[in-house]
């Protein structure tokens, strides 16, 4: 375990420095734009699962610009594995942000945190609309939790709203985890009431690694005014048909 775990923290945590040394300037220049530290996280995600063992199959082409992802929500390393298939900008529940560990990687990743109080609901979509604005690409998990890995929650339509208010379009994207042989199947699942700590440990130790599968579907054009519940509806179908 230790041979994976030192390496991964040092790469992780050495890129989370790179990245808070880099932000001050970067926003000085760019703002909300991420052209510097965007780049270094993909960097140091692909080298972070290089180094744990878990081999990736890419499916389908990324958008790369002005629209968004969303994906079944099955782990952590769902964040490494996403992040390294291009610059986007994860869009999370605000109290992920206080999360020990992950909550500083969200935050020097340039997260945006999103609240469930309707009285913010007006600041949430402005600071969504104003990364979409300036073409960067947003990635969220409609299902609102992580499941075992084998089946897909209904999608929430709630964060659909300014990507079709802009006419942006969505890409679905299904994660697919494969245990090695012999291995429980939601070997890769963290859910429930799951800690993290024993989970993320577990995962270091496994000898061999597994497969995961990364499929980015076809993206679905919007127009103002689409239903945004019927949007979810078809972005899960194209998700539940790669599972």
């Amino acid at each position: 375990m230790l041979r994976r775990a030192v390496p991964m923290v040092a790469v992780i945590f050495g890129g989370l420095i790179a990245a808070l040394l880099l932000r001050p300037l970067e926003r000085l220049r760019h703002g909300d734009g991420r052209p510097w530290t965007a780049g270094l996280t993909v960097g140091v995600c692909r080298v972070a699962l290089r180094l744990l063992g878990l081999k990736q199959d890419r499916r389908g082409t990324p958008l790369q610009s002005g629209g968004a992802w969303v994906a079944n929500h099955v782990s952590w390393l769902d964040i490494l594995v996403l992040n390294a298939g291009g610059r986007v900008v994860f869009v999370s529940k605000a109290e992920v942000a206080r999360w020990p560990g992950i909550g500083w990687l969200a935050r020097a990743t340039g997260t945006v945190f999103v609240t469930r109080d309707r009285r913010a609901a007006a600041a949430d979509v402005a600071r969504l609309r104003s990364r979409l604005a300036q073409g960067q690409v947003l990635m969220f998990f409609p299902e609102g939790t992580s499941t075992d890995g084998l089946r897909v929650l209904p999608f929430k339509p709630t964060l659909l709203a300014p990507l079709i208010a802009a006419g942006l379009p969505v890409q679905a994207v299904t994660l697919t985890y494969r245990a090695p042989a012999g291995a429980d199947p939601r070997i890769y699942g963290w859910w429930g009431d799951m800690d993290l700590g024993p989970h993320l440990l577990a995962t270091l130790a496994h000898r061999r690694q597994g497969t995961v599968t990364v499929t980015y579907h076809a993206p679905r054009p919007t127009t103002p005014g689409d239903d945004r519940k019927d949007l979810a509806h078809h972005l899960m179908q194209d998700v539940k048909s790669a599972l």
